[in-house]
């Protein structure tokens, strides 16, 4: 009984969330077998929020989708809240396997490279979760799957369980902050694979005769421009760094703790 207290007490309002997405909650208990799953009014929503952004999804219209009434798809989800954790959890899929690599001390690196890129695609086919992944709200099995790959993968680096979580925060966040950009600069259309290539034109088109306000902006710009392998590469170079700074932070723990007097 107290288990059950204290659940309600964490999870708040959101226990309808809760139940759906680990509760295993497929279809009323009344009436006859029904026609409707949780996963067909998922994967129809989730279609919608593809085509049209979160803002076309409701309920009205995923019950003209499938060709049921509204009020039938409240037997199975109790609302627009519950229904977008759903489309989270299922947008964002099984976390990317286990990454080959060399043994021993890189292997982290190789395991964290492969898991931003491939929450980078998932950013790419599923632009609407950067507005509906924020915020307090339940976390469903795949989501905290992707978690679990990425905290795996720091186990044996000597990161503490804090330092483990917030290294994969900084991760996710980097990869977030890019799937922003490219969004903001095209959502759904190809230039949005090129962020990079998009913001240097606007500011060769806003530095036009200001060159002389801005000189450090514009010599980059110009120098980037100049360098083909250098275009395009936030996405890497800051993943770069990032995982660099880990590496030289892990380094020095180690020596720390070999230092330190038994």
């Amino acid at each position: 009984m107290a288990g059950d207290d204290e659940k309600r007490s964490v999870f708040g309002d959101q226990a309808g969330s809760v139940e759906l997405l680990w509760g295993g909650r497929e279809r009323p208990g009344r009436g006859p077998k029904p026609a409707l799953s949780l996963e067909r009014i998922t994967r129809t929503a989730l279609a919608l929020a593809d085509a049209g952004g979160l803002g076309a999804v409701s309920m009205q219209r995923i019950a003209a989708e499938l060709d049921f009434s509204k009020m039938s798809l409240y037997r199975y989800v109790p609302g627009k809240t519950e229904l977008v954790a759903l489309m989270i959890d299922m947008a964002m899929g099984e976390p990317p396997p286990d990454t080959p690599g060399p043994a021993g001390a890189g292997q982290w690196r190789v395991v964290l490279r492969a898991w931003a890129q491939a929450l980078t695609e998932v950013y790419e086919r599923h632009s609407w979760l950067l507005g509906a992944a924020v915020g307090p709200r339940v976390m469903g099995p795949n989501e905290l799957g992707w978690t679990e790959r990425a905290v795996a993968a720091l186990a044996d680096t000597g990161l503490s369980g804090g330092e483990q979580f917030d290294a994969v925060v900084v991760v996710s966040g980097h990869v977030r902050a890019l799937a922003q950009v490219s969004a903001s600069m095209g959502l759904g259309s190809a230039r949005a694979k090129e962020p990079e290539q998009v913001m240097s034109a606007a500011l060769n088109e806003l530095l036009a005769g200001r060159t002389d306000r801005f000189p450090a902006i514009a010599a980059a710009v110009a120098a980037t421009e100049a360098d083909v392998t250098a275009r395009d590469q936030a996405g890497e170079f800051g993943l770069e760094r990032i995982l660099d700074g880990l590496e030289a932070y892990m380094g020095r723990a180690s020596s720390m703790s070999r230092d330190r007097p038994m």
